[in-house]
């Protein structure tokens, strides 16, 4: 049953995303260790990547992770919540990729500047 009512779960979506990239590491929140995520584990493995995914707190296995390399998904986090606060970007008023890319970059370096 699909969590947001118009798609698969993102842990599912995640081995499609993996497909098109040759990734170093993985790094994800904990929502990415859920029970579904088993294939998801596999395809990171797969590729020879590291996965950095903390395991939930009620699990009986703890796998381990990478504390060190987790901290750096703070610095992407903060900066999709910063290029969010530009309304083009947030609501994906252009629908070519082109120009919506166009902007995100515009925006990037808008923030690069303050």
């Amino acid at each position: 049953m699909p969590s947001d009512g118009q798609g698969a779960d993102d842990v599912v979506q995640g081995a499609h995303l993996l497909a098109q990239v040759e990734p170093d590491a993985v790094v994800a929140d904990k929502a990415y260790n859920a029970c579904n995520a088993v294939a998801l584990l596999d395809c990171i493995a797969g590729k020879c990547a590291k996965a950095v995914i903390p395991p939930k707190a009620n699990r009986t296995v703890q796998r381990p992770f990478d504390r060190y390399h987790y901290r750096n998904r703070n610095v992407m986090e903060r900066l999709f919540a910063q290029l969010k606060q530009f309304r083009r970007v947030a609501t994906r008023y252009d629908r070519m990729v082109s120009r919506f890319k166009s902007f995100v970059l515009i925006a990037a370096s808008v923030l690069w500047r303050k």
